[in-house]
This record gives C-alpha cells, sequence and structure tokens, in this order.
C-alpha cells in the first residue's frame, strides 16, 4: 500500500504547485479537510508550517507537509513577510499597499522565501526545509489580476515570479528550492525509493 501525504493547506495554488511537485514519488497525496482552519500565530514561517502540518497530522492520523511563505522587500526591512497574506484584504490592495511603500527607490531587491515542514502522524515536525527565489520588485505589475508573484522579476528567468513554468519553479521558486531540499528526508521518512 502506498503510504499517504496530506497537504496542509486550503490555498489551491499551493495544492496544485506542491501536488505537481509529489507526482513523480510513489504516494498518495491528499488534501486537508475542508473544515480544518489553523490560525497562523508563530512568529516565523517555521512555526507557522509547523502549527499547519501538526494539525492537519493529528486530524487525519496520516504524514502531512506544510508551507509557509512571504515576500520579503530588502527596502522594507524585510516586510511584508510572515504578514503578506494578511497584508491588505484583496490582491489589488497589496500590491498597491506595497508599492506605495516602496516608493521611487531604486533599491527594489527582494524574494520570496519558503519554508516546508514534514509531521508525522501524531503531528511531530521531524523535519523542514528552506527556499528563497531572489528578484526584483517591478514598479507594476506585469499582468492584471496577480498579487506579489506579478511584482516580483525573477532575472535568471527573464520573467516575473508568476509567468514561471512548472519547470522554472522547481528549479528556480522558492517553495521548489525547499521542496528538493526536503525531498531525501520526505524518502527516507515514508520509506519511497
Amino acid at each position: 500500500m502506498k503510504p499517504k501525504l496530506i497537504i496542509a493547506t486550503s490555498n489551491s495554488t499551493k495544492i496544485a504547485e506542491i501536488e505537481a511537485m509529489l507526482a513523480p514519488l510513489d504516494l498518495t497525496v491528499d488534501r486537508q479537510p475542508d473544515d480544518l482552519d489553523v490560525e497562523e500565530t508563530g512568529t516565523t514561517y517555521r512555526e507557522n508550517a509547523e502549527l499547519k502540518a501538526a494539525a492537519a497530522a493529528q486530524r487525519t492520523g496520516h504524514w502531512s507537509l506544510a508551507d509557509d511563505s512571504g515576500l520579503e522587500v530588502d527596502a522594507l526591512s524585510g516586510a511584508p513577510g510572515l504578514f503578506s497574506a494578511r497584508f491588505a484584504k484583496t490582491n489589488a490592495l497589496k500590491l498597491e499597499k506595497l508599492l506605495c511603500a516602496v516608493g521611487q527607490t531604486p533599491y527594489r531587491s527582494a524574494c520570496f522565501r519558503s519554508t516546508m515542514v514534514i509531521s508525522d502522524p501524531s503531528g511531530s515536525c521531524v523535519a523542514a526545509a528552506e527556499g528563497i527565489c531572489w528578484g526584483e520588485l517591478l514598479t507594476a505589475p506585469a499582468y492584471p489580476g496577480g498579487c506579489y508573484e506579478s511584482l516580483l522579476w525573477v532575472r535568471e528567468a527573464r520573467c516575473t515570479y508568476g509567468e514561471l513554468n512548472h519547470a522554472q519553479l522547481i528549479r528556480l521558486g522558492s517553495r521548489g528550492k525547499a521542496a528538493r531540499a526536503l525531498a531525501p528526508q520526505l524518502r527516507q521518512l515514508l520509506h519511497l525509493n
């Protein structure tokens, strides 16, 4: 029987991205229960990811994988960071608030930082890894309807983070880098070949 891994998030974009990364592994991937809502009270990405992974594992009795991530802007001393999702009520307002805060400064370096953790079925977090994707903030979104990913220009890819294709997300994306760093431990813990 294949081992089961729960993805501890309700964010459909994250789910699709993580499911695609895990596709080559011989395991069953499932989503967390729809009614599971974990308050992110941690003071670091790792703490928030651990809260989510532990809650999903305890609720389902299966191994669980969670991540927490954010956009860190150097000119704003790393903000919005942990509060990226709660920076404003809508994506459009998040972009407006961020661009207003950054202003016209020529120093526009920023990164997406992701921390990914694995929790055993009892809710103990047993492994963690971090990934960072550096870039520069554009002065306006590259396309309509996006959020931070439409603003972060990734030089190596010559496009914004939101325009990265699947292979680029795995190689250059913060979540992809964290997943690759965590993969050996995931294989070992779940006894995957």
